[in-house]
Formats: structure tokens, C-alpha cells, sequence
């Protein structure tokens, strides 16, 4: 019968002969808590002391092995012993160490198994190094032993991209021993034994050498220098790498300072503040209790943003029928469909064998009839009121009892939507983002009647599909585009008074957007945003000095971005350059409209569209289209490309600081005083100290 000893609650010894089995068992992911941390130190430590056991095999209880650094840590002092140091007891074992990992090893849990003298992956295994997601890099022991494992190119993929490594390729780089089947208790036991026959080597990791890669590093290094000059752990990341060449310890105390100087910087906390506000949204009352069915879902409208939106469902193994008004534009959704799935296919991200059941999971048809049975119905047609009223009119004698009906719309009235059927309770927006079947954000858009379980049910269609869905109240533009019309008026208004249009995208590109707002117009295309001016151009306030003058007139030539070939930027194949016939609109509108051009600095430009962005989101807070600022973050970090090291615009306002925008706004109201108004709310908080966290 087995001796089984509790080190803790978490970690057990298991007595097999020669072999002691060191189990972790820490539900749902086995983190490297303190408990896991001590209890890993005192059975290596009292093993070695007995000397009785010849091998240790350490393996992990449930789903997985360690997946990680306990989140409920994050942001608390630390707690001995620190993982370095256990991992060194590990390391210096006079007695063979051997780990048998499956499922995930990440972070700090493939940090553990690097630490052993011998490593065994289960099938299925993945391995990696997310820090840098977190704002960090591995900082026990992860830059030191991978390069001695694997080499310098393989240490810095791993830990400049977090990509997760599968056990194949793992076994193939030298950073598992060997690849094997069956539960991971057994196969300890058995890879114990081979250690003992002879027939599985172990060695320490540190007493291997770093194979010279000099190159492999001064090329990251310069490309990290073009690329990425403004985040800080990529930088300190190639520095650890390099130290691997030094001894363990010496190497080890350079890595721990990269660590330690990477925790403390802004983009730390703002991808902490990212991290934990992807899970926050979901945790809101209204994604909780009853659902209703999603079996099979009905999206109307076959065009980019329906076929990604179908594409998205059938990915998630729903089955979707596709409707269309006429039989060329049902083809091409289905085309669109057929080209994304196997697409999704060259990526990896679904196995070739599983194509044609996928697809097989697709209803086309020219019938709105063929919605009847459908459980969730998404309209992705045209930002037309009197089309979409058209269409839920027809849905709701369609459709049965219970069915949720859902628009797409970006900025149109959901409650207006809703009125014209019989079932307003069963209405509510789900407003995705281009290409739906790409981008993570869904705005969850409740309209005054929106039943609950019919919002629920919006929050875990966001949950199958994997996607950041997030609470929106109804409003022209809801969250995201309601404050993207307010501070892209910013632009233009830069633009107009003397900025070019590469300036501005350079200045932010600058400060961490993928791309600056005119190269996203093009590529959304020009023609959306004249569209929306046009439906508005009714409403437009007398007193606000006019944005789109320039946009308008490009759009007038015929030029709407990169679909027709030339926008604000001329698009040939190559890398796209600035159209020359845009700077001589935006000099005649100058001329007619009195403006002398002057100067911006990078820094000004930044400072003035952050802040006009910060000034609407706040508003957006204030008056409940948004429930907490972390919502807004969210929709920012995963619909509009806001660099995610800063955490999103609310999250950056408080490193900003309430007093110091105030004082911006009522600068800039000097020159526009209806443009920039200080929100109430940013006043009270100026005065009384407070953050935005505060209201999180």
C-alpha cells in the first residue's frame, strides 16, 4: 500500500519503493501560490534530508499542471519563498528531479519543470512564457535555463511573444525529454523507474552552456529599438537573455532586477489593470442567471460584417442560417464564409479535418421564413433606420415565441428598433466589431424593455463566441463609437489648424495605437463616417465648428480609403503614402475658412486627442451608457485598438491625473469653448482627489 504524507493542504508525498511522487494539488490551475511555493521547498528539502527516496518525480492532480502565478497575489507584498529561490532547491537536488507535465505548463509553471533534471511532457502538452502579456518577463529562472535548453532564438521568441509552444515542437527544441500518453501519476511512476534502469538521463539545466548567439540578440535588440521603443520589458527581456551566458547565479540576479524594474513602470500596471478588467466585465450582475437556448442562430445580411459574424458562430459550433435578399449577394456571404473558415485553418486555429463539418453547420437561403426555428436572430444589414425597422417587423411575425432578436447597428436607436415589434423584451443590440470574426469586443447594448435573461443570454453568446462582451445603455454610438465621434472631431480639428494628416497618425502611432486615424479611415473606409455626418448633418449643433470638411471633400473625389485605392493615403501594393492631392484640399479649406496654419508638436497632438477621447468617455460614465470605467477601458483595449500597456483611456486619465485635465480642457476652451468643456465629474475629482479606479 502506498505512504502518502500531506507536506500542506496542497502538496503531498507519495512513497513508491525508491521513488517518492510529489503531487500538486491546487484546483482549478495548480498556481504557484505561497502554500504551493513552501510546500514544493519543504518536500524537496525533507527528501534530501531522509535520503531514502533514489528519484523525484513531480506531477500535478485535475485538468492541468501549473498554469501560472496565483492571480489573487497580484498587487500584495510577497510572500516567502519567492519561486527563484525554490526552484533553486529544486535544482540543487543531490537526489534526480524529474517533472511530468500536462495539459498547460505556463509562466512560473514551465519555469518549475525547467528547474527539474528532467522533463516529461503528457500529449496535448503546451508550454510557455506569458509574462510579457502582464507588462513583465520571467523572472524565475525562464531566461536563464530556456537559452541553455533550447538556444537564445528559441528564449526569445518564447518570451518576447508568449505564444504558448506545443509538446511536439517542445520535445523538438531540446525544452522536453520526451513526449508521452496516459495519466500523469502513472506516467511519473514509470519515467521514476527509467531513471533508476538507466534509461532516462537527468542533469541539472545550469550546468549546461548557453550555445553564442550574439546575433540572434543584437538583431532583436535592433528591431525592438524600431519597433517597440516605447514599452520596457521587451528591452529588459533581451537583456536577461543575453545573462544566460554567466553563471546561474549571476544570471539569475540580472534577470530578478529586469523583473523587479519591469514591475515597476506604468505599462505594468496598465496591462495588470487590462488583465483583470477582461474578467471584470463579465462579472457584472446583469451577464448572471438565466439564459435562454443559443442551438442555432439567424444573421441577416451577407456583406463583411454579417459573414464574420456567421463565421464567428459556426467557428464556436453553432449552426447559423445566412439570409440574403438576392441569390449573388448569398454566394458571396457564403464565399466570404467558406474563404474566413479556411483561413481559420492555415492559422491553426481550426483543425483541417473539422473544415467541411464546419461549414456543413451553415443554412443559406433567400427566405426570411428559414428564421423560424432560430433561437438568436442577428440583423447585419445597413446603418438605415427604416431598413432595420422594416426587417424586425418581419421577425417578429417570423420568429418564435422566446426567440431573441438582435441589431447590429453601431449607433442606431435599439429602444426605436424594438418598438415596432410585439416583443421589445426580446431586443437587444450586439453591436460587433470589424472583422467580427477577428475582433474580441461585443457591446451588449440593453434597451429599456430588454428582458434580463435575454441580456444574459447576450452575455454568454459573448462567452462561447470568446469575445469581451460588454454592457452598453442606449445612445447615439453607445460606448465606443459615441466617444470615437467626439474625439476624432480632434483630428480633423489638428489637421485644419496646421498638423498634416501623417503627423497626427505618426504622433499617436507614436504613443502606441497600431495605426494613426486617418490609415484606420481609409482602411474602415471614408464613405462610413460621410455617411453618418450625412444622417446627422440635421442635428448639427450651430455653434460647433464643423469636422468634416476635408473627409467630406475626399469622399466627394470618389476617394474612400484603401477599398477604392487612395484616401488620406495613396494604396498601390506597397506601403501606403500620403496622398499629395489631400494636402491641397486641406489647404483650400484653410484658405476659404481664415486659417493660418501653425505648429504641433507630437507631444501636443497626443495630449489634446487623449484628452478629448478621456473628456467624452468620462461623460459616458457619468451618465450610465457605460457601468464603470473599466467597461469603457475594455471597449477601447479590444474594439479600437488602444494600446493595451496603457491600460485604456480611463485607466491612463488617472495616471494623467484629474487637476492636470482640467487645467488642459480649460486651456484648450480658450480657442474653441464649446469644443472643450470640463465634464462635472472630472471637477469633483480634481477637487477631491479621487481616480477613476475609485469608481471601479
Amino acid at each position: 500500500m502506498a505512504d502518502i504524507h500531506q507536506v500542506n493542504d496542497l502538496i503531498s508525498i507519495e512513497r513508491q519503493g525508491d521513488i517518492a511522487l510529489v503531487c500538486i494539488d491546487n484546483p482549478p490551475v495548480n498556481a504557484t501560490g505561497q502554500q504551493v511555493r513552501e510546500g514544493l521547498q519543504q518536500a524537496i528539502e525533507q527528501l534530501n534530508a531522509e535520503g531514502t527516496a533514489k528519484v523525484i518525480a513531480i506531477y500535478a492532480a485535475g485538468r492541468t499542471f501549473v498554469a501560472g502565478a496565483d492571480i489573487r497575489e497580484f498587487g500584495k507584498p510577497p510572500k516567502a519563498p519567492a519561486l527563484p529561490d525554490v526552484f533553486n532547491v529544486i535544482e540543487d537536488s543531490a537526489i534526480p528531479v524529474i517533472s511530468v507535465m500536462h495539459g498547460t505548463a505556463l509562466g512560473g509553471g514551465f519555469e518549475l519543470g525547467l528547474s527539474t533534471h528532467a522533463r516529461i511532457g503528457i500529449e496535448g502538452l503546451r508550454v510557455g512564457l506569458p509574462e510579457i502579456n502582464l507588462g513583465l518577463l520571467p523572472g524565475a529562472g525562464g531566461t536563464q535555463r530556456v537559452p541553455r535548453l533550447a538556444g537564445i532564438p528559441m528564449a526569445l521568441d518564447m518570451a518576447l511573444s508568449g505564444r504558448m509552444v506545443s509538446a511536439k515542437a517542445a520535445l523538438e527544441k531540446g525544452l522536453i525529454d520526451r513526449l508521452e500518453s496516459g495519466d500523469p501519476r502513472d506516467v511519473a511512476l514509470k519515467a521514476a523507474q527509467d531513471v533508476l534502469d538507466g534509461t532516462l538521463a537527468t542533469r541539472r539545466t545550469c550546468d549546461l552552456d548557453t550555445p553564442r548567439d550574439d546575433k540572434a540578440l543584437e538583431d532583436t535588440a535592433a528591431m525592438l529599438k524600431k519597433k517597440q521603443a516605447h514599452l520596457f520589458s521587451p528591452h529588459k527581456i533581451v537583456e536577461a537573455v543575453r545573462a544566460s551566458y554567466l553563471p546561474r547565479a549571476e544570471g539569475l540576479k540580472i534577470e530578478r532586477q529586469a523583473f523587479v524594474d519591469s514591475m515597476d513602470t506604468p505599462q505594468r500596471a496598465g496591462m495588470i489593470h487590462a488583465f483583470f478588467g477582461e474578467r471584470a466585465v463579465s462579472g457584472i450582475p446583469e451577464a448572471k442567471g438565466d439564459t435562454r437556448p443559443l442551438d442555432k442562430i439567424g444573421v441577416i445580411g451577407g456583406g463583411t460584417m454579417g459573414s464574420g459574424i456567421a463565421t464567428s458562430c459556426l467557428l464556436a459550433g453553432i449552426p447559423v442560417t445566412l439570409v440574403e435578399v438576392a441569390q449573388d449577394g448569398l454566394d458571396r456571404g457564403v464565399a466570404t464564409i467558406t474563404k474566413n473558415i479556411d483561413g481559420a485553418v492555415s492559422r491553426g486555429k481550426l483543425a483541417a479535418d473539422k473544415r467541411d463539418a464546419v461549414l456543413g453547420m451553415l443554412t443559406p437561403s433567400l427566405e426570411m421564413e428559414a428564421l423560424s426555428d432560430v433561437d438568436l436572430v442577428i440583423e447585419a444589414v445597413f446603418e438605415q433606420m427604416d431598413v432595420k425597422k422594416d426587417i424586425f417587423t418581419k421577425l417578429d411575425s417570423i420568429c418564435k415565441d422566446g426567440a431573441i432578436l438582435a441589431s447590429n447597428t453601431s449607433y442606431l436607436d435599439v429602444n426605436e428598433i424594438a418598438a415596432c415589434t410585439g416583443r421589445p423584451q426580446d431586443v437587444l443590440g450586439l453591436h460587433f466589431f470589424s472583422p467580427a470574426h477577428v475582433m474580441r469586443l461585443l457591446e451588449i447594448v440593453q434597451g429599456e424593455k430588454t428582458a434580463a435573461d435575454v441580456l444574459a443570454t447576450g452575455f454568454a453568446l459573448a462567452k462561447k463566441l470568446k469575445k469581451v462582451g460588454v454592457l452598453a445603455q442606449v445612445c447615439d454610438g453607445f460606448i465606443g463609437n459615441r466617444i470615437l465621434a467626439h474625439y476624432s472631431k480632434t483630428a480633423s480639428y489638428l489637421v485644419l489648424d496646421g498638423a498634416s494628416p501623417q503627423q497626427v497618425d505618426d504622433a499617436l502611432e507614436g504613443f502606441g495605437f497600431a495605426m494613426g486615424p486617418h490609415k484606420v479611415g481609409d482602411l474602415a473606409g471614408l464613405d462610413i463616417g460621410w455617411m453618418t455626418r450625412k444622417r446627422k448633418a440635421a442635428t448639427r449643433d450651430p455653434n460647433e465648428r464643423y469636422a468634416g470638411d476635408v473627409a467630406d471633400r475626399i469622399c466627394e473625389e470618389g476617394w474612400f480609403g484603401r477599398k477604392t485605392g487612395k484616401g488620406y493615403y495613396l494604396y498601390d501594393g506597397g506601403a501606403p503614402v500620403p496622398n499629395p492631392e489631400v494636402a491641397k484640399i486641406i489647404d483650400a479649406v484653410r484658405a476659404e475658412k481664415g486659417i493660418t496654419p501653425r505648429d504641433f508638436t507630437d507631444q501636443e497632438i497626443v495630449d489634446r486627442y487623449m484628452t478629448a477621447m478621456i473628456v467624452e468617455a468620462a461623460r459616458v460614465v457619468e451618465d450610465g451608457t457605460a457601468k464603470r470605467p473599466v467597461d469603457v477601458d475594455m471597449v477601447f483595449l479590444f474594439g479600437y485598438g488602444f494600446p493595451r500597456f496603457r491600460g485604456g483611456p480611463l485607466h491612463y486619465a488617472d495616471t494623467i491625473g484629474a487637476k492636470e485635465l482640467v487645467s488642459r480642457i480649460e486651456t484648450y476652451a480658450k480657442e474653441d469653448p464649446h469644443y472643450w468643456q470640463v465634464p462635472p465629474i472630472l471637477r469633483k475629482m480634481a477637487e477631491d482627489g479621487t481616480k477613476f479606479a475609485d469608481l471601479n
